[in-house]
């Protein structure tokens, strides 16, 4: 027979680990994005602060010199921040699936006890 309160209490789980989920999703990608913007303007203001000192340059070698260390500046600093923003992505899927942890594993265990030996 079907049992109400047992069914409640289980919808009432479900939603409250979807919700956790959903909660710890939002913040991931929040700090995802807020260090995606500081990322931004460091980077525009950067270039800035470049062409300013490329335009005061006295010579073509030193013009040359400031735009090779520069470049070379702004491709390390590129591929850092890509790395921890992969990071934060690889957190983020960890802490959104951390609620289903404890619910995956005990559907797995009913399901083994269930299954004939």
């Amino acid at each position: 027979m079907f049992n109400f309160d047992d069914a409640n209490r289980k919808s009432k789980e479900a939603l409250d680990v979807a919700v956790k989920s959903y909660s710890a999703m939002t913040k991931g990608f929040q700090a995802i994005a807020t260090e995606a913007a500081d990322y931004s303007k460091k980077s525009f203001e950067d270039g800035v602060a470049h062409v300013e000192k490329l335009t005061s340059a006295k010579s073509l070698e030193a013009a040359f010199e400031l735009q090779t260390n520069y470049l070379k500046a702004s491709y390390e600093g590129f591929f850092a921040e890509a790395t921890k923003i992969g990071e934060m992505y690889a957190d983020l899927a960890k802490d959104a699936y951390k609620p289903y942890e404890a619910p995956v594993a005990k559907a797995g265990t009913a399901v083994k006890t269930a299954a004939p030996a």
